[in-house]
């Protein structure tokens, strides 16, 4: 018997209680690992507080984690024992000391790369290199509008985006904010409280706007991210944590012969050769020193709800991780 964080019910931080809880043993095409580290992320927020209903109750939450294969179940080749692994899963399972998950979705870690950076960086480096390679193939001298460019996924955006020779506009929501933005390498930062961020986009470019702009704030932001950009350019919405974006008039994107697109990470990782090939970009990166971030808070798995209440606060710059 292993512990791990079990949902009851939906609500606040405080109804994430640690229990025991076996996951089981490996089945065909599975793994079961020792968890070492867990990402917390806000789409666990969102299944905590209900507006995601997507696990099953009870259940246990976390969709990001790192650890060490225990057993592997009949069928699983290429793995054994004692190996490094990550992984994110829509599955969950993260928030304990073992998990049991399809052997397609382990991810091998290289040496380069500590189990805590894996935690805190495979699933936002994973969506930041879709957004890079795959959403918009992101090439030298093209400019990149890059919201929230402080959070999670915006940091490691901003340094994948300067590396490849873009140049980059970043939007924040606060001076100590724009800092953690210009030391990830943003050529221009935008306080969007108190500039016209299209304004300024466009003084920024010449009149002439961005090749695309990666928008995961959604509703207060798409229509202005649409305005800003250039003549063939692309609109990546990856999020909405301002709100669901209203429904769009085709024709808008006629005017500048724009496109629009709205990518899941989980579906470019549904097929293993290509989540493969993602991960080897991604542990690359970071090993490189191109995909990082601060870990603010590494916290015991008893304290997940502090760990959730640390992320609703949206004062922090960094990770939080859990250690089992």
């Amino acid at each position: 018997m292993t512990r791990a964080i079990v949902l009851r019910r939906q609500g606040g931080p405080e109804v994430l209680a640690e229990e025991d809880h076996d996951p089981g043993r490996p089945g065909p095409g599975e793994i079961r690992a020792r968890v070492t580290a867990a990402g917390v992320n806000f789409h666990d927020v969102y299944v905590r507080s209900g507006l995601y209903r997507t696990l099953p109750l009870p259940g246990v939450p976390g969709i990001e984690a790192a650890g060490v294969v225990e057993a592997v179940g009949e069928g699983v080749a290429g793995w054994a024992p004692g190996d490094r692994l990550a992984w994110v899963t829509r599955g969950y399972g993260g928030y304990a000391q073992a998990a049991v998950i399809p052997a397609a979705l382990a991810l091998r870690l290289p040496e380069g790369v500590s189990d805590v950076e894996a935690a805190a960086l495979t699933l936002k480096g994973l969506t930041a290199r879709m957004l890079v390679k795959d959403a918009w193939p992101l090439e030298a001298g093209q400019v990149a509008l890059v919201h929230a460019g402080a959070g999670g996924v915006g940091q490691i955006l901003v340094r994948w985006a300067r590396a490849l020779g873009a140049e980059v506009i970043a939007t924040v929501g606060s001076p100590a904010k724009a800092e953690v933005a210009r030391a990830c390498g943003a050529d221009h930062v935008v306080l969007y409280r108190e500039e016209d961020f299209v304004a300024r986009v466009r003084e920024i470019t010449g009149g002439r706007g961005v090749d695309v702009a990666y928008d995961s704030v959604g509703k207060d932001t798409f229509e202005g991210s649409l305005d800003c950009l250039a003549r063939l350019g692309r609109l990546v919405n990856f999020g909405q944590s301002s709100g669901a974006v209203a429904p769009l008039e085709v024709s808008r994107l006629f005017k500048g012969s724009n496109s629009l697109a709205r990518p899941s990470v989980f579906a470019y990782l549904a097929d293993p050769w290509r989540a493969e090939a993602m991960a080897a970009d991604l542990f690359a990166a970071i090993e490189a020193g191109v995909a990082r971030t601060r870990v603010e808070r590494e916290l015991p798995l008893a304290e997940a709800a502090e760990a959730h209440r640390l992320l609703e606060s949206r004062t922090l710059a960094g990770a939080v991780v859990l250690r089992p």
